[in-house]
């Protein structure tokens, strides 16, 4: 999994990261059980500060999408229980699909787009 840093970007570099390993997991390259590199190895191979990739790494374990084993290192770890998940979802698309609607979008136009990210995740187009 390639990931790339856009230190320009208004975007924090933790969130960045963040949405790259869920993109990466999404799109396969990376299995449940699958270890991810150690901060330290991972900050040096990127160029950022560890606590930049520790914050990273913590913001997915709070999603619970890796679970982190002091000493040993973060493996990724789907939720086995989807329900407080799917609330978490709710919460976090309905404001962007409402201002979807507000701006003009249509039902169609929402779900179009969200079908072209999801085969794109996929490598479907």
């Amino acid at each position: 999994m390639i990931i790339q840093i856009e230190p320009q970007s208004d975007i924090p570099i933790f969130t960045q990261l963040t949405n790259q390993i869920i993109e990466g997991i999404a799109r396969g390259a990376m299995q449940s059980g699958d270890s991810l590199p150690s901060v330290r190895a991972l900050a040096a191979d990127l160029g950022v500060n560890m606590h930049t990739v520790n914050k990273s790494y913590h913001e997915l374990e709070k999603k619970g999408i890796i679970r982190i084993i002091p000493k040993s290192g973060a493996v990724i770890n789907f939720p086995k229980e989807m329900t407080g998940y799917t609330n978490r979802l709710l919460e976090e698309f309905k404001p962007m699909i409402a201002e979807a609607l507000v701006l003009g979008l249509e039902r169609e136009q929402i779900q179009d787009l969200v079908s072209s990210i999801i085969g794109d995740l996929k490598g479907k187009t």
